[in-house]
């Protein structure tokens, strides 16, 4: 699978950085099906779904509901680790039914030096409910935070055998410009739009839209 590695210059570069992610996440990313427009997207994980560095209004699912035209559930959870998420998700699925999860977790068990074989185990869990219930999963790589930013490998592994549409590099490559973050670990609200816009075109060319 290729992997988006330009850095990301100013916000006038946008169209660039959109094309050049849709490169990235799309070569070998299978297909969607289309989402009708009462479908229901949940946007689960931490701090980074939640919108941590930006207003409500401002997080990446608030966005993209407005972008999509489709319900957006944002079921972040600031300082969650993957194996809490795993005991949450399956109560969400069930309440909302949703057409779409769009997975973004992890980030708190690197953070903290967890056992990555644990996390690796969490994350799958979550794909498998999804799946099991027909739910088709986009998952988000996260950063392994440091000098040099770049999705943990784990991601990638768990991508290539899941079958699911793996965005890389769009959190990392995010957090590398300072004018997209809050902190070090958080985008800002410029960073939370156009995580949302490159979500968007990503699900745009996989045929959900």
């Amino acid at each position: 699978m290729k992997k988006y590695k330009q850095p990301i210059m100013k916000l006038s570069h946008h169209i660039l950085f959109i094309v050049c992610l849709l490169i990235a996440a799309c070569g070998d990313k299978p297909q969607l099906p289309a989402l009708g427009q009462d479908a229901v997207i949940l946007a689960f994980g931490d701090s980074l779904t939640h919108g941590t560095g930006a207003k409500p209004d401002e997080s990446y699912p608030a966005v993209l509901e407005n972008l999509s035209g489709r319900k957006v559930i944002n079921a972040g959870i600031p300082g969650e680790e993957s194996e809490q998420g795993l005991q949450r998700l399956p109560g969400l699925l069930e309440k909302h039914r949703p057409a779409l999860l769009i997975l973004c977790h992890g980030g708190n068990d690197i953070l903290r030096k967890r056992d990555m074989k644990k996390m690796e185990f969490n994350l799958r869990e979550m794909i498998r409910q999804a799946q099991s219930n027909n739910i088709p999963v986009i998952m988000l790589g996260v950063p392994q935070f440091g000098i040099f930013l770049s999705p943990a490998p784990v991601y990638q592994e768990i991508a290539g055998s899941t079958g699911v549409v793996f965005i890389s590099d769009l959190i990392s490559d995010l957090l590398k410009d300072n004018n997209l973050k809050s902190d070090t670990v958080h985008p800002n609200k410029n960073g939370y739009h156009k995580m949302a816009e490159t979500i968007h075109a990503i699900l745009q060319e996989a045929g959900a839209f």
